[in-house]
């Protein structure tokens, strides 16, 4: 059964709370499969969804969660979080999510902040929930979705269900939300400091959803994988708000690692990534055309030669020779359709990257062979949304024009400014903060610097307070740099330059974890891991190389005079990187101030 819709927009899009357009997709597609897990192990329906959440939300109304209430949810991508998510937004609570990485102080920090009554998790999290929570008073509850015998203290999901209140009635619940209520917290990593309450409403929800109408068409049988980290924006609006809108099939991967290989059996209308996924795809492509043999590998070699210089024409707006486009048509039939169909390509409306830049040559790739993947830019303080480019109308370099609704301007030194009824209702606790990030007018000061062409599509120039200043007082984007060196080589994972108040640039580099030990055994380099492999004179030598390509594309002031293999790998949520792979570039000035004395020792 087809959703139905008003001059195209699903009619779930005209409720006000976001429980209500929950209700009204669930009442035109019932019978159809809302989530599943990987593999198809598991399904629940439109129907058998909406039973759950009512159920659940008659538990918690029995444990006393009221409208403006905290949950908080500790789960890895699986069914039972959606769930126990709508069923919060049904009594009008506020449920939010942690990153299933936090240490134990971290999530302490987050269950504190948001005046958490009750926490929903699952077993195999628990341990730092657990030891979090001594001298909390304000969680009185600790409910856990799997498992026979949770922990003193702890109540089973199955027994909440059990003691629901029978009088509990939804619809009435749903009367009381107001469209500026708040609807979940997205906390912010933390990069600088303690993370941020990102507060968002229904209101924001609803309208960060709705630009979606007039950017990707989005069919009856659409289907998303859910597999990012739900404590992030991205996460929460592709793959929960988003099914919720527009009628989407979920698949739970619960893994990130498998996503990739999840990607052939859901065969996604819509797919988000981060960079990092597409350079490592590529990576994986490349080697698999390197160990062809030699006359298939040779054709197509050719046949991705051409097709890149067809995007780069087409891109800089130039005509295709007609020798070119047909030689372009024939390999995309017989090479490249194949291949996307054999990824799980063969069937996306729009495919997008964000969250960090994207090196030109990985867009230009996946252009090539025919999946055109678009870079769009969004923040947890705009609900996600922000600028993409449309379908048909990329422009590699950009993150696209604004979206329907949303206005985009420059301050004068260039920071992105937003505005429009994405912008978040403001940071939890903290209204000092909200008052530097909002001004009077209404726009959202982003912290990026950005440029905007005559039509209107925004390149992201870097981080307002991470920009390079050099000893010569020159300016550098050291995100720049970073995504140059990433893409001059398979080998590199991760990337920190610095020079700020140096004389010259230097980088901290980390191996990719899945690409260097293969490499390295090919060439019968024997190595236990990755802290042996930075050791490897043959492995400094490739990286070398590879810094030697990368700064063939920099500036000379950009340029990489010196590096650091660093031993052993930077993982999300560690000292590093936060848990959405953003560098924390003051821990790591930190706990790397030895080797990067080194190499500015002369």
């Amino acid at each position: 059964m087809e959703q139905s819709t008003a001059a195209g927009r699903p009619r779930a899009l005209a409720a006000a709370p976001v429980a209500a357009a929950f209700r009204i997709t669930a009442d035109e597609r019932p019978d159809a499969v809302a989530l599943r897990t990987q593999g198809g192990a598991s399904e629940w329906t439109w129907r058998e969804v909406r039973e759950r959440v009512d159920a659940l939300a008659a538990g918690l109304a029995r444990l006393g969660v009221r409208r403006g209430d905290a949950v908080a949810l500790l789960l890895s991508n699986r069914p039972e979080f959606h769930v126990a998510d709508l069923a919060a937004m049904t009594l009008g609570a506020t449920p939010f999510s942690i990153y299933t990485t936090s240490a134990p102080e971290q999530i302490r920090f987050v269950l504190e902040d948001a005046a958490a009554r009750v926490l929903v998790a699952e077993a195999a999290l628990l341990g730092g929930a657990l030891a979090a929570r001594d001298g909390l008073d304000g969680l009185e509850h600790v409910v856990v979705v799997d498992g026979d015998r949770p922990p003193a203290g702890c109540t089973r999901l199955d027994d909440v269900l059990a003691a629901a209140d029978p009088e509990f009635d939804p619809d009435g619940s749903l009367a009381r939300i107001a469209p500026d209520d708040v609807v979940t917290l997205i906390y912010t990593s933390g990069t600088t400091g303690p993370p941020k309450g990102v507060q968002l409403t229904h209101r924001n929800v609803m309208a960060a959803v709705a630009t979606v109408t007039e950017l990707i068409p989005m069919p009856a049988d659409g289907r998303v994988i859910s597999w990012l980290p739900a404590a992030h924006v991205a996460e929460r609006v592709a793959h929960h708000y988003l099914p919720i809108a527009y009628g989407l099939q979920v698949t739970c991967c619960p893994d990130p690692r498998q996503v990739v290989a999840v990607l052939p059996e859901v065969r996604p209308s819509w797919f988000f990534a981060v960079p990092r996924i597409w350079e490592k795809l590529k990576a994986g492509l490349e080697a698999m055309i390197a160990a062809r043999p030699d006359a298939e590998r040779a054709a197509m070699q050719a046949a991705l030669d051409a097709s890149l210089r067809r995007v780069r024409l087409r891109q800089a707006g130039e005509p295709v020779p007609p020798e070119l486009e047909a030689a372009w048509a024939h390999a995309d039939a017989a090479i490249f359709a194949p291949l996307r169909a054999q990824l799980g390509f063969d069937r996306a409306e729009s495919v997008n990257v964000g969250a960090a830049p994207t090196p030109v040559e990985v867009l230009e790739f996946f252009h090539a062979i025919g999946i055109p993947v678009a870079e769009l830019w969004g923040m947890s303080e705009t609900t996600g949304a922000g600028c993409v480019n449309p379908p048909g109308r990329i422009r590699i370099g950009t993150v696209g024009p604004p979206e329907p609704g949303v206005e985009v301007r420059l301050a004068e030194d260039g920071e992105l400014l937003v505005r429009g009824a994405v912008v978040m209702a403001g940071y939890r606790n903290r209204p000092d903060r909200t008052a530097d990030a909002i001004d009077a007018d209404g726009w959202l000061h982003t912290g990026d610097i950005a440029s905007i062409d005559d039509d209107g599509y925004v390149r992201i120039v870097d981080r307002k307070k991470e920009i390079i200043i050099n000893a010569a007082g020159k300016n550098m984007s050291p995100a720049n740099i970073e995504a140059t060196l990433k893409a001059a080589s398979p080998l590199i994972g991760q990337a920190a330059v610095i020079g700020d108040g140096r004389p010259f640039i230097t980088a901290l580099i980390v191996l990719d974890s899945d690409f260097a030990p293969a490499w390295a055994a090919q060439r019968g380099i024997a190595a236990a891991d990755l802290a042996e492999l930075a050791e490897q004179p043959d492995v400094v030598d490739a990286v070398a190389l590879a810094v030697e390509r990368a700064n063939a594309k920099l500036s000379r002031v950009e340029q990489i005079r010196r590096f650091h293999v660093v031993r052993g790998d930077w993982l999300p949520g560690g000292v590093e990187l936060t848990p959405t792979m953003k560098l924390r570039r003051r821990p790591i000035l930190e706990r790397y101030a030895e080797e990067i004395a080194a190499m500015y020792a002369d």
